[in-house]
Formats: structure tokens, C-alpha cells, sequence
């Protein structure tokens, strides 16, 4: 008896959803625009989903690799009249400012000069490419987290011992080594200097850093760079870390205060003593993000809404047309219940259909979108929605369905079977 009763459930159950196809099917034109509504409004959520997605990745990697908790420091021309110098001084910091911030302001980390060479012609036998030329420390791979495909980043032994070795970037990799051959031992000549090459450093071009692309940078020890372009003790730029737990927001007026004070510079002017923090600038991308998030949800959301209204109102029409249908299954025993369920059924099924079609079609766009951008940029952003995400639509598509063939399944319950037969 239990199987019967099981094969008797199967039956009822395939028989109700060949029915449900059946009505579908009854006006495919009808059905058709009905769910359109539904598949345009989850198509348009997750490729917005998705498209946000991806632009969000392409503008973090723009800092890939850089420490989020990082300031840059920069002399500009001063703003404010201050002990009698006027405003507009040219000024430039020194390696002494370095040992100054790393006295002074405890709850800094790394503290990294930094020189810049300009952009110059580096050569390796008949080829030649362009480069940007930066002298740092070795903490300068704390700031920037270093992806090395051969050899070392630069050591306390190249500073000290004045080492003319570099580390360079991968464009100029593969430019000046376009066998891929391991470059390390070899050297290079940049300004009539020749400098052995200890190390690639191969971050894509999509990353900015400090002041320049990855890819073009050719870095070498500071002691070198002062000597080779004697700039004596300035330095161009110092990039500082805060210590873990500590936000960087909260020592910059320190930080400038520090620097004021040496250079006789009001610690006010802000202008004049740049110091450009990094950790702001990730807050605000976030922030402007999830505003993005909120957005897209909103938009996709109010389509659903708009497109659920749309399978409400056929429901009605289609539970008008049904009446004498419904009546007569009232009459031979079917319970409100049961009519009620089979219309909200209806409705789920229209919904989900509809909405996971969208949901395909727009998963496979960003693929396509994807696949296509990953073959002709470097770096490429990755169009995909989390799981999560789709379980969400599911879950919004499905109660949505419900909701939408809530009011037709009320109506369609309250037919009366002597109703349904003068409406005939």
C-alpha cells in the first residue's frame, strides 16, 4: 500500500505540473511577455551585479600588491607665510627627514626614501627600450609587494657597498629579453652606466604604484642613484607604513608636523607638505562601491517588482478565463486549498523560468565579456557573480512567484461552483 500511495503522489505530482505546461502553453504569446518582464529584469541585476563586480577588482588592482595601510610624503611649493619666508618656497626633503619620522613618530613602521632618475634609454646589446629609473631601500618591498619571476630584490650589502645592480620591471624584460631567458648576471646600460641585473619584477602594467607603472621601473639602491645623478641627500617622495592596528589617518598631522619643523614650513599648510594617504583613498572606493551596490540592487530589484505586477495581472486574466474550469473542479471535491496552491504554483513556475533564463543568459554574457577582454588586456577583470549572489536571486525570483500569484490564487479560491456555471 505504501508503494501505491507513493506511485499515486507521483502521479498527482506530474500530472498537476504537466497541467501547469499546459496552461503556460495555452498562449505562448501571452506567457511569452509576461515573463520577459522577469527575464529583463534578473538579465539587467546580475550582468549590473557582475559588470560592478569586475570594475570594482580592475580599480583595486590598481593598488595590487601596495599596503593599504601606506602614506606618501611630497614637497611641494609652500602656500603659507611662515618665520618670514614667503609663500611659494621651493623646497626638497632629505634622507635626514627619514631618520626624523622614524625617531619621532612611533607608529610608523617602514619609513622608505625615494629618488626618481626620470625616464631614460636603457640598452642590452642592439636593443633598446625606455625606463623610469628609481633609487630606494630594500624596505621599499614592504610598500610594494614584489612579484619576482627571477632572482632577488635589491639587499643592505647593494646599499652599502654602493652595488651597481637593478631590478627591473617586465615590459622592459620583455623587450630586452624576448627569449624569456633568465636575465639575472647580465647587465644593462642606462646613462653610460652599466648595472647587473639581480632581479624581474614582473607586476603587470594594470598596477600603478608610488609614481609609476611597475612594468616600466628599473629600481636600484638609493646609494647608487645619489651618486649617479648627485642629488647629494634630497629625496623625491618618502612612503611610510603604520605599525598593525594603528590607522595612518591618525599620524598625519604628525607626520607633517615632523617635517614642518625641519624645513621651517607651517604645519598647517597641507599643500606645501603633501602627504597623500592611501588608506583614505581605499575608504572611498569602498564606500563608493557599495554605494554602487546599493544602487544596483535598488534598480534591479524595482525591474523585479515592476515585472512580478506584469505576471499578476495575466494570473487575473488567465483565472478569469479559467472560472467555469475552477468551478467544476470545486464541484467534484477539490479544495480551496488546492485551487489556491496550483495558481500560486503557476505563477512560481512563469517566475522561475523566466528569471533563471535571465540569469543564464547574463552569466554567460560576462563569460563572453570576459573571455574576450581576458584575450587583449593584461590583467583582465573578471565578470563573475558569487554564489551567494545567485542564491539570492533564486531566492527573490521564488517569492516573488509567490507573491505575484497571491492575489490571483485568492481570487480563483473564492470562485463558487454555482458561480463559475451562470458565469458560463
Amino acid at each position: 500500500m505504501t508503494m501505491t500511495a507513493s506511485n499515486g503522489e507521483m502521479k498527482h505530482d506530474i500530472d498537476t505540473y504537466r497541467e501547469i505546461f499546459d496552461t503556460l502553453t495555452r498562449n505562448k504569446s501571452r506567457s511569452l511577455l509576461t515573463g520577459f518582464g522577469i527575464f529583463w529584469g534578473v538579465f539587467m541585476l546580475i550582468l549590473l551585479i557582475g559588470g560592478g563586480s569586475a570594475l570594482k577588482k580592475m580599480m583595486q588592482s590598481n593598488f595590487a600588491g601596495f599596503a593599504t595601510n601606506t602614506a606618501v610624503i611630497s614637497a611641494q611649493p609652500t602656500t603659507k607665510v611662515y618665520k618670514g619666508f614667503a609663500k611659494g618656497r621651493i623646497w626638497r626633503m632629505t634622507y635626514q627627514d627619514v631618520e626624523r619620522l622614524k625617531r619621532n613618530v612611533p607608529g610608523l613602521d617602514l619609513v622608505v626614501p625615494i629618488i626618481y632618475g626620470g625616464s631614460d634609454a636603457v640598452i642590452k646589446d642592439d636593443r633598446t627600450t625606455s625606463c623610469i629609473m628609481h633609487g630606494t631601500t630594500p624596505d621599499y618591498a614592504g610598500i610594494n609587494e614584489m612579484k619576482l619571476r627571477y632572482g632577488r630584490f635589491l639587499n643592505r650589502m647593494d646599499m652599502e657597498m654602493g652595488r651597481k645592480v637593478c631590478v627591473i620591471g617586465s615590459k622592459i624584460y620583455n623587450d630586452l629579453f624576448p627569449n624569456g631567458t633568465d636575465p639575472c648576471g647580465q647587465s644593462l646600460q642606462i646613462d653610460s652606466i652599466c648595472y647587473e641585473v639581480v632581479g624581474v619584477d614582473v607586476r603587470g602594467a594594470e598596477n600603478s604604484h608610488v609614481s609609476a607603472t611597475a612594468d616600466m621601473q628599473i629600481l636600484v639602491p638609493l646609494t647608487v642613484m645619489q651618486k649617479a645623478y648627485n642629488s647629494g641627500n634630497s629625496v623625491d617622495q618618502i612612503a611610510v607604513t603604520a605599525r598593525s592596528g594603528l590607522m595612518m589617518s591618525a599620524m598625519t598631522a604628525d607626520i607633517r608636523a615632523v617635517i614642518a619643523r625641519a624645513h621651517l614650513i607651517d604645519p598647517d599648510d597641507e599643500q606645501g607638505i603633501s602627504v597623500f594617504n592611501i588608506e583614505v583613498l581605499y575608504q572611498m572606493m569602498d564606500n563608493l562601491f557599495s554605494a554602487l551596490n546599493m544602487m544596483i540592487w535598488l534598480v534591479g530589484i524595482g525591474t523585479l517588482l515592476a515585472g512580478a505586477i506584469g505576471v499578476s495581472n495575466i494570473m487575473m486574466v488567465t483565472v478569469r478565463e479559467r472560472t467555469v474550469e475552477i468551478g467544476i473542479r470545486r464541484a467534484i471535491g477539490a479544495t480551496p486549498g488546492s485551487i489556491m496552491w496550483q495558481i500560486i504554483t503557476e505563477s512560481m513556475v512563469m517566475t522561475a523560468l523566466a528569471g533563471m533564463s535571465g540569469i543564464l543568459v547574463a552569466v554567460a554574457l560576462l563569460q563572453m565579456l570576459e573571455i574576450t577582454m581576458g584575450g587583449s588586456m593584461l590583467g583582465a577583470p573578471t565578470f563573475q557573480v558569487d554564489f551567494n549572489t545567485a542564491i539570492v536571486a533564486a531566492m527573490l525570483l521564488c517569492m516573488l512567484g509567490g507573491l505575484a500569484g497571491l492575489a490571483p490564487a485568492w481570487r480563483a479560491m473564492n470562485i463558487k461552483p454555482v458561480d463559475a456555471m451562470r458565469d458560463e
